[in-house]
């Protein structure tokens, strides 16, 4: 049985080891402009000087996926108050549609649970983000209320933007940590 047929799904911090391995991994579906190994080297620097939690999903020994989590956000009102944001959520084609994406959600929640009683996640608004948009409405997201934005500033009404990742739509959610993860 190969990784990519195994069930067998672990969730952990991202290691020293990891970036050029999440690296290729994404290089090897053509991604590489999007996801260079600096974007890896960043979040693991940033990860061991407490601006963001990084987890990776594993499944059997082979990389499948990750999610972090940003003390720290560029979105002002989550700045603002101190609302932890949930980003980069992504999950290798050949590992989707087995929930992975779910778990690294919740377990992303659980962090942030320990230190803010809210979590905020930014989803796009093109067909790309569906299935996301979806999946964090069932998880009990709501908008934040402020509208949409284009590169981290709100959108006003009238204005014209272009339909691509920079327009997001923030959601966020009352969250309340586990027992195990007390």
């Amino acid at each position: 049985m190969t990784a990519s047929e195994s069930t067998e799904v672990s969730i952990r911090r991202m290691g020293g080891t990891d970036p050029p391995i999440m690296s290729a991994a994404f290089a090897s579906i053509g991604w590489s402009r999007s996801k260079p190994i600096g974007t890896f080297e960043t979040y693991l620097r940033e990860q061991t000087e407490g601006h963001r939690d990084v987890l990776v999903a594993v499944v059997g020994s082979e990389f499948a996926g990750y999610v972090t989590v940003n003390w720290e956000s560029r979105y002002p009102p989550f700045a603002a108050d101190g609302v932890p944001e949930v980003q980069d959520l992504n999950v290798l084609p050949v590992f989707r549609g087995r929930g992975i994406a779910a778990r690294l959600v919740e377990e992303a929640e659980q962090i942030a649970a320990k230190r803010s009683a809210v979590v905020g996640i930014g989803v796009g608004l093109h067909p790309g983000y569906n299935v996301a948009q979806r999946m964090y409405v069932k998880r009990g997201y709501v908008p934040d209320g402020r509208g949409v934005t284009f590169h981290d500033v709100l959108v006003e009404e009238g204005q014209s933007v272009v339909m691509d990742d920079n327009l997001v739509l923030y959601l966020v959610k009352q969250v309340v940590p586990s027992e195990a993860a007390e």
